[in-house]
């Protein structure tokens, strides 16, 4: 049995039914078969971002049948027979409309929304791995918030690329509007609130 990462071996290719069988402290993901450690306990400045946009989009969503979900929540990313996919990721958000993809253990297939939440640890991972993983899987819209500098780049998926609304990224005060959502935007003053 698997207890510590330091016992996998990192130059090795897993699959989600070895991910399962790990009893592990440290949590972690798998992108495309490597195992990726997450980063210890997010900063409290993390934590109060997700938090806002938890609420947020909670209000705004309102009667939406879609489904709002938080890290630590696994999502497989190619449907494939849930225990051979090789890429469990814990997106710190993810809304998902078509429930058919939910069962007991997260998620089986692309979330319509992924927000990913950077911090320096992530920043490379979230950027270039997890922006190609969700553009390939068909997330329909990737949101990377960066905390410290107050921003928003509201990707969204047309004719299989990721494509952003304009060139600037949305600061503080501004309202992004979310694509998959008509009628819908985020107020990034409420999001990056003290």
């Amino acid at each position: 049995m698997i207890t510590s990462i330091e016992k996998l071996d990192l130059s090795k290719k897993y699959t989600y039914a070895d991910y399962l069988t790990w009893q592990l402290d440290e949590m972690v993901e798998l992108i495309r078969g490597k195992v990726f450690k997450r980063s210890p306990a997010p900063s409290r400045l993390h934590q109060r971002i997700s938090s806002n946009l938890l609420k947020t989009l909670f209000a705004k969503m309102g009667e939406n049948p879609c489904q709002i979900f938080h890290a630590p929540f696994d999502v497989r990313l190619n449907k494939l027979e849930s225990e051979h996919t090789d890429t469990v990721v814990q997106p710190d958000i993810c809304i998902v409309c078509d429930l058919s993809k939910l069962d007991d253990k997260g998620c089986n297939g692309a979330p319509d929304w992924i927000i990913e939440i950077i911090s320096k640890s992530t920043a490379q991972k979230d950027l270039k791995d997890k922006f190609e993983l969700y553009q390939s899987a068909g997330v329909r819209e990737y949101w990377i918030v960066q905390p410290v500098e107050g921003i928003v780049l509201p990707y969204f998926l047309k004719k299989g690329a990721y494509e952003l609304p304009r060139p600037n990224p949305f600061v503080h005060g501004e309202k992004v509007p979310v694509h998959i959502f008509e009628d819908l935007e985020v107020d990034l003053s409420e999001v990056f609130r003290e």
